[in-house]
């Protein structure tokens, strides 16, 4: 398995992590025998970056890493978050990143995966009501007590990801980044690169958009939170299918599949670059690997970028709600 450092500082990492929410929430039913399954065989096959949030599923994704990584701790970085607070039944309560939640969120993830320290600690979403230096001084403290290894953030602005790093060291900033989702291009991987952070984006096959696998937000089962974002709505499902489209007929020229040409061009954005693509399923999860092997010349690279140009995508990633906590 290829490697790759995040920040200056920041852990060495499979040079692709596996994103864990859809094991527990957003995408369809759990298959909790299926998950264990595809967590394994990911360690196995050599993926060491794993990447989950104390809100998947109100702590059930970290439980259940914490139940696959079981006897198979050494060597597996695990990545969690804080910050989006959930009632008991699920529900949003909002974002909170005052001092005393950070170490409280910390000691509840902690014993949910079953584990003494923390590889990676993010703030999931920016608490616009709580200077970032008071949020980040406080997780500065957890690193000091040996809870926590490295300093993550999630969604931030720039001027906030510069704040937080005069505090204390930032490892890595995730955000979300695909063909689809190239906003990070103008500010904010020039900053990470200005500061020494990596870059984790997440949904890096746009939510399985780019895959190719889904023709109608009817594909998507009933509860499947896809139904409700707008880029997979009306017209805008059309529109952004036209797109994949281009993807696909690259793909087959180039003898891959969609979502590892999606990968593959992610990947040679940098090497400080660490997507985590999610999955529940083996067989994806073997595909998504194979995308390493899938070199990218300067030509198929221009070809790629013309046929999903930045800002191609129609609609946003999030319902207008959800997008207000967005690059704060």
């Amino acid at each position: 398995m290829k490697t790759r450092q995040l920040g200056s500082n920041g852990p060495i990492v499979s040079a692709l992590g596996l994103g864990c929410m859809g094991m527990s929430e957003f995408y369809g039913d759990r298959d909790e025998a299926g998950s264990i399954e595809t967590l394994h065989a990911a360690i196995d096959d050599g993926i060491t970056f794993l990447d989950t949030a104390d809100m998947y599923g109100s702590g059930h994704n970290e439980a259940l890493i914490g139940r696959a990584i079981k006897g198979r701790r050494d060597g597996v970085v695990i990545a969690t978050k804080f910050g989006n607070v959930r009632g008991p039944n699920g529900e949003f309560q909002g974002i909170n990143g005052r001092p005393e939640y950070v170490v409280a969120a910390c000691e509840a993830s902690l014993k949910r995966l079953g584990i003494e320290t923390i590889d990676l600690y993010y703030q999931h979403r920016v608490d616009a009501d709580t200077p970032i230096e008071d949020t980040v001084g406080a997780m500065a403290t957890l690193v000091a007590q040996g809870k926590v290894r490295h300093l993550g953030l999630s969604e931030a602005a720039p001027a906030t990801i510069r704040r937080a790093h005069a505090v204390h060291p930032i490892a890595a900033l995730q955000t979300e980044y695909s063909l689809w989702s190239r906003e990070p291009e103008a500010e904010i991987l020039p900053t990470l690169r200005e500061l020494g952070i990596g870059f984790v984006p997440y949904s890096p096959l746009g939510r399985g958009f780019l895959t190719g696998q889904y023709r109608s937000v009817d594909d998507f089962a009933p509860d499947d939170f896809r139904r409700k974002a707008p880029r997979f709505q009306g017209g805008n499902f059309e529109k952004n299918l036209h797109l994949v489209g281009q993807i696909e007929r690259i793909a087959e020229s180039k003898g891959c599949t969609p979502s590892q040409l999606a990968l593959a061009w992610v990947l040679a954005q940098g090497g400080d670059v660490v997507p985590i693509p999610g999955t529940k399923r083996v067989r994806y999860l073997r595909e998504n690997i194979a995308s390493l092997e899938v070199v990218l010349t300067p030509g198929e690279l221009e070809r790629i970028a013309a046929a999903m140009p930045a800002g191609a995508a129609t609609g946003t990633r999030y319902p207008e709600a959800s997008m207000a906590a967005l690059n704060r």
